[in-house]
């Protein structure tokens, strides 16, 4: 227990970590001999599994519920949601307590390894990879020696395991013009919650999967522009960043896009599971014009909203 404790105790201090292209994996297992990893910042705690009360209608994965610190939340067994079929039968004695997107849930894991930092740059999307998993790994990193760690698309897990909200009814936007959207997010349950807002809302939009590749392809962008005499703005009107992604975080990609004169005009909205104040006044440092918690599609379309009527 002393172990688990230490491994977090210092979260809240690496907020300052946000903008310098770092980020801090605790890694896990599941008893199946991978190495698994969560970003730090969604971590609220790590301790031993308190009893869970069995509930009827629990989804698949979900093995019921605990009072914690006065709040019932989910408990979630993580080899189940991603389909490992052998794992020891005391996997799910230790429990990762996570916060994000608005939501508090304990996973079930077999035990705790260490944090480490690494750079987003040696953060690897998974697209050339066998990782497997039904896509629930969201990028990939390597240990020093040698070992490959899978970075879990939380996102999409709690999709699976709890759901996602409703689609409210949105306003489409009444303009002549035809306002695009560019945005970025290396989870695709996020990006297909985005896509859902941005077609109620009629906006057409530009995508892609993390912040390198986003960066690239503004950057193509704004060279096109310059020989054809025309600006980046006269393609899009606002860019939408997550927070967290491979090869370049969200706040570097902002710090870039705001130091070149050629986005002159163009809104950044930070669109992160990570919704803490600190990650707030992160995104204000560098730049960001709104940050909108993950998910909540009215709040993301009245943020947008009136952004693409300007």
């Amino acid at each position: 227990m002393e172990k688990r404790n230490q491994l977090i105790d210092a979260v809240d201090a690496r907020t300052k970590l946000a903008g310098s292209n770092k980020m801090e994996i605790l890694l896990f297992s599941l008893g199946s001999g991978e190495i698994f990893g969560i970003n730090v910042f969604k971590v609220r705690e790590v301790c031993q599994t308190p009893k869970v009360t069995k509930s009827p209608n629990m989804p698949d994965g979900v093995e019921g519920v605990i009072s914690l610190r006065g709040n019932i939340i989910p408990v979630i067994a993580l080899a189940k949601i991603i389909n490992l079929r052998e794992v020891p039968e005391d996997t799910g004695h230790t429990m990762i307590v996570t916060e994000y997107s608005r939501h508090t849930q304990g996973f079930l894991v077999h035990d705790v390894d260490r944090i480490i930092r690494v750079d987003w740059d040696q953060v690897k999307p998974p697209q050339s990879m066998l990782t497997g998993n039904d896509g629930l790994i969201t990028a990939i990193t390597e240990l020093s020696d040698g070992k490959l760690v899978s970075i879990l698309d939380v996102e999409q897990i709690l999709a699976n395991a709890i759901g996602i909200e409703p689609m409210p009814d949105l306003a489409p936007i009444e303009t002549d013009a035809e306002p695009t959207v560019f945005f970025t997010d290396d989870s695709a349950i996020a990006r297909k919650e985005i896509v859902m807002v941005l077609d109620k809302l009629g906006v057409k939009y530009q995508q892609a999967t993390n912040g390198l590749e986003a960066w690239e392809r503004l950057q193509n962008m704004a060279a096109r522009s310059q020989q054809d005499g025309s600006t980046v703005y006269d393609q899009i009107k606002v860019i939408l960043v997550d927070a967290e992604m491979p090869e370049m975080d969200g706040y570097v990609l902002t710090k870039n896009i705001k130091s070149d004169r050629r986005f002159e005009g163009i809104p950044v909205v930070m669109h992160s599971s990570l919704s803490s104040e600190a990650n707030r006044d992160m995104g204000k440092r560098v730049g960001v014009d709104a940050y909108v918690a993950k998910f909540d599609p009215a709040v993301l379309a009245d943020t947008l909203r009136p952004l693409l009527l300007r």
